[in-house]
């Protein structure tokens, strides 16, 4: 595999925050699922745009508020072309996937559900693709059904498909699992859907950073993602809907403006996207967001996707040669996540004693109890890596487990 496309040097530069120390060890930041770290350039062009045109956006005839008027719609132009989306219509900014797919099912199930209908969603969702639908279960009367996986953490597209009725109003299912690093086909998934009339929606929190994304080559109905977890900042997201589906959903909030017209007895609202956009949006976020994507067209989607490979491979050999060490996830297909055990030693001291010398890594349930459930476990140590980690790092991860490892059978 050819990863020389990639300086590595020269890009953990980019990020400040690399060079830290924790506990007077030198950072390693294996945290990336969880969030990712943030260039200077997005860094620089949050300060920008709060120094030097800060302005409440699309209703100031002021040159202050068309600067940023027009900032904020470059970015959603931005997104459009980076995930090819037929027109900026269809992109909603959000305040992440969250918030991304609650509006989904809460305008979803509003308008096109009945009691007994039922969403299909599958045994790897992260909560945010479980609980809002649930919400939806208790208002609406809706049915939740939940696809089976493998004991290696693939989803079995058959009897996936076992499980839709008549009754099935829409799919929702990860692109790539946020545990297990599994990557969906979600090609299939849509084209199995659509054979039978229903609507899916993507969760691409854990892909749109690492794949290329072509939401008119996929056919998905919807998709969403957060900006947080592709060098962006915090709290700002993206609901990508095909146009004819975004007209057909009623409003998630109300508020300024997302109306067109407003009086005591009837309020209209306004075209797409803003009819999802209610309020003061965060246009500092957005145009962060779209100088996180340029970053990432920079570097270059398949240079990213061929180092991250690179990096996965290399870690799953090196942790695999530690005695004790069991792999959680052995999917075929695999994005650049690792979930492990180590012996019987309970995830959060082993994440506990490697903070001390210096690693981020998450431990815990990662937000998908029912996985857990599923594999018998409470949780796991997470490994997840981004373009700026190096191999370097992964020797001493795996140097670190077996210091501590040893601790523990002294």
């Amino acid at each position: 595999m050819n990863i020389s496309n990639l300086n590595i040097e020269q890009i953990r530069r980019d990020f400040p925050i690399l060079s830290r120390e924790i506990f007077g060890k030198p950072l390693v930041y294996f945290d990336n699922a969880a969030t990712t770290q943030k260039p200077l350039c997005v860094l620089n062009k949050i300060e920008e745009v709060y120094s030097t045109i800060n302005a409440n956006i699309h209703r100031g005839v002021h040159h202050l508020s068309q600067l940023a008027t027009e900032s904020h719609e470059n970015a959603r132009r931005t997104v459009q072309q980076y995930i090819n989306a037929a027109s900026p219509a269809e992109i909603v900014f959000t305040r992440g996937t969250t918030e991304a797919i609650n509006l989904v099912a809460s305008s979803f199930c509003r308008s096109q559900c009945k009691p007994g209908d039922e969403i299909l969603i599958t045994t790897m969702e992260h909560h945010a693709n479980i609980v809002p639908w649930q919400i939806q279960s208790d208002i609406f009367g809706v049915e939740l059904k939940v696809a089976p996986i493998t004991e290696d953490g693939e989803l079995r597209i058959e009897a996936l498909e076992e499980q839709i009725s008549s009754k099935t109003r829409l799919i929702s299912v990860a692109h790539v699992s946020n545990v297990l690093g599994t990557v969906n086909d979600v090609e299939k998934i849509v084209q199995l859907a659509h054979s039978y009339n229903i609507p899916v929606l993507i969760d691409a929190a854990q892909s749109v950073q690492h794949l290329k994304t072509d939401v008119q080559a996929l056919d998905c109905d919807f998709l969403v993602f957060s900006s947080h977890k592709m060098y962006g900042p915090a709290g700002i997201g993206v609901l990508y809907g095909k146009e004819a589906w975004l007209d057909r959903l009623p409003p998630y909030q109300g508020g300024g403006e997302m109306i067109a017209h407003v009086s005591f007895a009837k309020t209209t609202f306004n075209e797409l996207p803003f009819k999802f956009e209610a309020g003061t949006p965060d246009y500092v976020g957005s145009t962060a967001l779209g100088e996180a994507i340029r970053y990432i067209e920079k570097i270059g989607l398949d240079n990213i996707r061929a180092y991250e490979e690179h990096l996965l491979y290399y870690a799953t050999e090196k942790l695999l040669q530690i005695e004790g060490v069991k792999l959680i996830g052995n999917a075929r297909r695999k994005s650049s996540v690792i979930s492990f055990l180590v012996g019987e030693i309970h995830p959060y001291d082993m994440g506990m004693l490697l903070d001390r010398l210096g690693f981020a890594l998450r431990t815990g349930h990662h937000c998908a109890q029912p996985l857990m459930e599923f594999f018998g476990i409470e949780g796991t140590l997470r490994a997840s890596f981004a373009f700026y980690n190096t191999e370097e790092e992964i020797d001493r991860l795996a140097e670190a487990i077996v210091r501590v490892k040893g601790m523990f059978n002294a």
